[in-house]
């Protein structure tokens, strides 16, 4: 059974409706603010970086070696930073350790590390937004690599980086100061990373896997 209802009661309820939807979407595009979410095409973003979602198909199958993920580890305030580089499919980590995050420093560390990286196992690198990856293209130049950028607040997108570095972060906690760390010291460690048998690698190494 139907009840009547009376005409103005019901403009009232419309009324209400509205008001709440309106301060609804007012408040979702608060939070969206407050988040800092950057658009894909915002001006913010890195001058001519190329996007994560044109990366070729054949890296998300990890059926290749070569295709890494690239990071910074900062270490206690004005001691240092760690460039870390993973490779998606071995999982095998790279690093070393640099004084500040400028773009330069970072491009030098990371052209270092793979110059004489036998071009079969150097492909790609994907970063994340931060402008200390600002330089990329002579990094793209030298190593004759594409450099790919995630999405931004998408972390998950370089997911091998993100858990590698909370493995590096066992040995050296947030807060820890890179001051004393020397060289030698540092790749003791990464050595002790990519000799850790890993489940996701059927029980064999980083080192394994990457080396054939």
């Amino acid at each position: 059974m139907c009840i009547p209802i009376s005409t103005q009661l019901l403009e009232d309820s419309l009324g209400y409706i509205k008001t709440v939807t309106h301060h609804t979407k007012l408040a979702q595009k608060r939070r969206a603010r407050s988040y800092g979410f950057l658009h894909p095409n915002s001006k913010s973003l890195i001058k001519g970086r190329v996007s994560i979602r044109e990366r070729p198909k054949i890296i998300e199958s990890r059926s290749r070696i070569g295709d890494r993920e690239g990071d910074l580890v900062e270490g206690k305030k004005g001691t240092g930073f760690i460039v870390t580089h993973v490779d998606r499919t071995s999982r095998f980590l790279i690093g070393k350790k640099i004084e500040n995050k400028q773009a330069l420093s970072f491009n030098e560390a990371t052209i270092k590390v793979f110059q004489k990286t036998p071009s079969d196992k150097l492909h790609t690198l994907t970063l994340d937004n931060g402008k200390e990856f600002s330089g990329f293209k002579k990094i793209e130049d030298k190593l004759n690599i594409d450099v790919y950028f995630a999405d931004p607040y998408c972390s998950w997108q370089r997911g091998t980086n993100e858990h590698t570095n909370g493995l590096l972060r066992r040995y050296l906690p947030k807060g820890t100061s890179f001051s004393d760390l020397t060289d030698r010291q540092l790749q003791s460690i990464i050595d002790t990373i990519n000799n850790r048998p890993r489940k996701i690698l059927n029980y064999r190494t980083p080192a394994e896997v990457y080396y054939g």
